[in-house]
């Protein structure tokens, strides 16, 4: 969602350099800019560019029409970002479907969100019973144990 942000970032400098929004130089006769991600609106407005254009709002109407899907989540560093953990930012982003959706179609899905984000999007899907259960599996205790940032729960589907 950073390259989102960038891009605002370097319309917003194109109109307005004194915002101090982004840091330019120049190599040679290239001129570089960089968005300030330190700044105090680099927050703010990546979180509104998440919301408007992110995956979390790509990804649920791709989704919600795939029968056998009972519950999706976005895990991984999108996810923990989302939750304000640090670290760098994400360069793709994985899924979690939960049920019995058709790999295809699951498929279909995110070769369509990638093509609109720009990055690309990972479907791990796991039956309801195996996401239910309690047995000690790496795999799943390293889901509960991160953040999980919510695209479709049982109580979303009609």
């Amino acid at each position: 969602m950073m390259n989102c942000y960038r891009c605002i970032v370097l319309c917003i400098y194109e109109a307005n350099p004194a915002l101090a929004i982004a840091s330019e130089r120049r190599h040679g006769n290239l001129r570089l800019i960089r968005a300030d991600t330190d700044t105090i609106i680099a927050k703010p407005l990546t979180d509104l560019l998440i919301v408007t254009f992110g995956p979390a709002a790509v990804l649920p109407p791709l989704l919600r029409p795939i029968s056998g899907i009972d519950e999706a989540y976005i895990y991984g560093s999108w996810a923990a970002r989302h939750a304000n953990q640090p670290g760098p930012p994400p360069q793709d982003v994985d899924v979690l479907i939960v049920g019995s959706a058709d790999e295809d179609e699951l498929y279909d899905a995110a070769r369509t969100a990638e093509r609109i984000l720009g990055r690309e999007v990972n479907i791990t899907r796991l039956s309801s019973a195996s996401w239910i259960s309690n047995t000690p599996d790496p795999f799943m205790a390293s889901l509960r144990g991160r953040p999980l940032h919510p695209l479709i729960q049982e109580e979303d589907r009609p």
